[in-house]
């Protein structure tokens, strides 16, 4: 029985050739871009799923209370991790400090290339459960150790085997290689980690630390944990809220310090704080492309819906005749679903055909690894389930539709379709259309907040500013030949220091006290250390006093605040104030434009410039407009060589790191409209289908009109106003939920976009155009044929 229901399937399929193809090109496209956004978004769900032990491996945050706000940090100080690891050890496996994830030079013998590391205490390769190819986790151990990734290693010393050679990390720190680790996957937090070197070395290396190591005030580390096994987060978290609280000075309970573990499967996609807790992250764009996907594939289906039961005159007689000879209604049913299954099928096929062209493009433009789960049995179980599941929802309706035509009225030719029955491909059109008009507004507002944000000022110039890192102790030590070197070359304008590159805040500081300062404020500044020349170099610009001069001797105790500082500080007259400091005393200067740092779609921060040669590690360039980058780079790299030789010349277009604020929103930007556009396609492929069915449909009423008269238009008007009101309805639909929904989005960001009329009139206008340019051709090659060809039967 399958086998004829079979046959009869396909030679239904092969007889309505035009609308079967709209019908597997339409499906094809929505399973491929459902299956895509599928793979993106289990992609996403497994970020750091490769560690072994990620669901019980956790990041140390910290919340402290200032003036009333709560804000949530990553930073820790350095006691923290003896104190987790003796007073609440038994919540734990793991306890490592760690540093940030920087660039340091590796050298082996005349080698120095920039890798990515960080130092660590002895537990943290147990943390991240590095799969290792020689040596083991315990090679921190020994404090002159350092663990190499698979990449590194091969970097360095080839095919040979590293174990036991000799390295310099920063030139300067002598270490052995003691282990080599696989390199870890791209889904992963870790995925830049190129070595690893004990927590001790990093002591000698900054004697800094050595100051702050029982300084609970002093928050400039990481801390990485693995619970116990007999315990969970919620457990320890209550356990160690208090952990920093219980140590710091009475002064400085009022900031209220709470310790929490921050899981590492959230870290990725719940990252967003909010008063000490999470609200949200990137989960919010997973959310996004599952809906999106979800609609995709529910547009796909309501085309074949609608194209199945608009046709369902054409094949009444049959239904009849079927029913008259003896095929019960259940057998008819089981027909028209085996029509919709099979057409379900063959569009996933092609589906299928469609991902796997696409997937380079689509990890190109997504920035992720992707391959296609060829060997995945969960993957075509799911995707059999989804594949039924679209054709029998696709075909439930037109199954039990026509199974239900009455046998007698058909035969007798007395079957009519009344316009109750259109009522649910109008509902079903109505709902198309609102999900694409909505997918379209999102789109635009989308990228018109990445533009917004693009386009606000910024404070600085940032057109060719260059910046390099002293990376090395030869810069120090060398760098006042480096620098009247670097200012003959005529292929730089200006040149100054910094203790933060131009795109990020490094350094955030407490103790500010001024004359008029509130007692219960709690001072919190960007603390941003230059030379003389940063202002000239950046171009920022000085709204009162003036900037950092070598015409004034006191300028090295001279400081330059921005406009959220004099805000902050509530004075009128900035200039000429003083601060006290770090057991110094400053006097403002100047007041200068805020010079936006650390994210764009936030506000600015309060912050405050200082001179001081000893704490910047930034050398910023502004180079000459009049030469060429490339060569302008070419004579900056010689004169770098000449002076520090051994150190790797590596350094950073500031128009390019700020460009990487905005990297995952365009990237999420080109993924949304890529998909909108796709759902825009099959629902014009469904609207071409319908309008081709329409104009065949009342082919004989359009002959009659024209032989009494009708003109081209008031034909053009018959067949197309239905389309019109349906799409004017689904505005009114769209709109409000649209902008619902993209309201409750912007709120996240602190410099956020409007949503404007015109956006909404722009897709109302647009759907509009397309509907009647789609619905036209068809119209109009309905209204120009020959009325005889259409009435001979008559």
């Amino acid at each position: 029985m399958f086998k004829n229901y079979l046959k009869i399937a396909w030679r239904n399929l092969l007889k309505q050739k035009k609308s079967s193809a709209i019908n597997i090109i339409g499906l094809a496209l929505g399973m491929a871009v459902f299956i895509l956004i599928a793979l993106w978004v289990w992609d996403e769900l497994t970020f750091n799923r490769f560690h072994e032990n990620d669901d019980r491996v956790g990041q140390i945050v910290q919340n402290q209370t200032w003036n009333g706000q709560t804000g949530t940090s990553l930073a820790q100080p350095v006691p923290l991790g003896n104190e987790l690891r003796t007073t609440y050890g038994e919540y734990f496996k793991y306890v490592a400090m760690a540093s940030w994830m920087i660039p340091q030079v590796l050298s082996y013998d005349d080698k120095h290339l920039y890798q990515n590391g960080v130092f660590t205490e002895k537990d943290g390769p147990h943390i991240l459960s590095l799969k290792m190819l020689r040596g083991n986790r315990n090679a921190l151990q020994d404090p002159k150790s350092i663990m190499l990734s698979e990449s590194t290693a091969k970097a360095f010393f080839g095919d040979t085997d590293p174990i036991d050679k000799p390295m310099k990390i920063k030139k300067s720190l002598d270490v052995k290689v003691a282990a080599v680790y696989e390199d870890l996957p791209y889904n992963t937090s870790f995925r830049e980690l190129d070595f690893i070197a004990p927590w001790e070395l990093y002591l000698i290396s900054e004697p800094w630390i050595k100051q702050v190591e029982t300084a609970w005030d002093d928050n400039s580390f990481q801390t990485f944990v693995q619970i116990s096994d007999h315990t969970n987060f919620e457990t320890v978290n209550k356990a160690i809220v208090n952990a920093k609280f219980n140590r710091v000075s009475a002064a400085d309970k009022r900031f209220k310090a709470q310790i929490i573990v921050h899981p590492m499967q959230d870290w990725h996609l719940w990252n967003d704080w909010k008063d000490g807790k999470v609200v949200g992250g990137l989960i919010s764009y997973v959310k996004l492309f599952a809906l999106i996907g979800f609609f995709v594939l529910l547009l796909a289906c309501i085309n074949f819906m609608n194209l199945s039961t608009a046709r369902s005159e054409k094949r009444a007689k049959e239904v009849g005749v079927r029913k008259t000879v003896g095929s019960s209604k259940k057998s008819l049913v089981y027909q028209f679903l085996t029509e919709s299954i099979l057409v379900s099928v063959i569009g996933f096929g092609f589906s299928i055909l469609l991902v796997v062209l696409s997937l380079p493009w689509f990890n190109e433009i997504s920035n992720k690894q992707i391959v296609f789960p060829w060997n995945s049995l969960m993957f075509w179980a799911i995707a059999t389930l989804i594949t039924g599941t679209t054709g029998i929802v696709a075909g439930s309706y037109p199954a039990f539709y026509l199974s239900s035509f009455k046998p007698l009225k058909v035969l007798k030719g007395t079957f009519k379709v009344g316009r109750l029955s259109t009522l649910p491909r109008k509902i079903l059109v109505t709902v198309q259309f609102s999900i694409s008009i909505a997918l379209i507004i999102g789109t635009i507002i989308v990228y018109k907040q990445i533009h917004y944000t693009k386009d606000r000022p910024i404070g600085y110039d940032r057109g060719g500013l260059v910046t390099i890192r002293m990376a090395t102790a030869d810069f120090y030590g060398k760098y006042d030949v480096l620098r009247e070197k670097l200012k003959n070359l005529r292929a730089i304008e200006e040149l100054s220091e910094s203790s933060s590159p131009l795109t990020s805040v490094q350094s955030n500081r407490s103790g500010f006290e001024w004359d008029g300062k509130d007692p219960d404020l709690a001072t919190d500044f960007a603390t941003i250390w230059v030379t003389h020349e940063f202002g000239k170099t950046v171009n920022w610009e000085v709204k009162k006093g003036r900037d950092f001069s070598r015409d004034f001797a006191t300028d090295t105790n001279a400081m330059i605040i921005n406009q959220a500082a004099v805000k902050y500080m509530n004075i009128d007259e900035p200039v000429g104030k003083t601060v006290h400091f770090n057991d110094k005393q400053y006097q403002i200067v100047g007041v200068i434009q805020d010079v936006i740092m650390d994210s764009p779609y936030e506000a600015a921060k309060q912050t405050v410039y200082c001179i001081d040669y000893e704490n910047v590690n930034w050398i910023n360039l502004k180079l000459n407009p009049e030469r060429g980058t490339h060569a302008s780079m070419q004579d900056i790299e010689s004169v770098f060589k000449s002076v520090i030789p051994d150190a790797p010349f590596e350094y950073k277009f500031v128009d390019d790191e700020y460009e990487a604020k905005f990297r995952e929103e365009v990237r999420i930007g080109k993924l949304a409209s890529v998909f909108s556009g796709l759902a825009i396609v099959i629902s014009c492929l469904g609207v071409f289908g319908l309008a081709s069915f329409v104009a065949e449909k009342r082919a004989k009423e359009i002959g009659i009109r024209k032989i009494i008269g009708a003109s081209l238009y008031q034909l053009w008007g018959l067949l197309s106003k239905e389309f019109v009101f349906l799409v004017i309805l689904s505005c009114f639909i769209a709109m409000p939920i649209a902008y619902y929904i993209l309201h409750d989005w912007l709120q996240k960001y602190s410099y956020r976009a409007s949503i404007p009329w015109w956006v909404f009139a722009v897709s109302a206008i647009g759907s509009l155009l397309l509907t009647i340019i789609i619905v036209s051709f068809q119209t109009m090659k309905a209204a120009r044929a020959n009325p005889v060809d259409s009435l001979r039967d008559e």
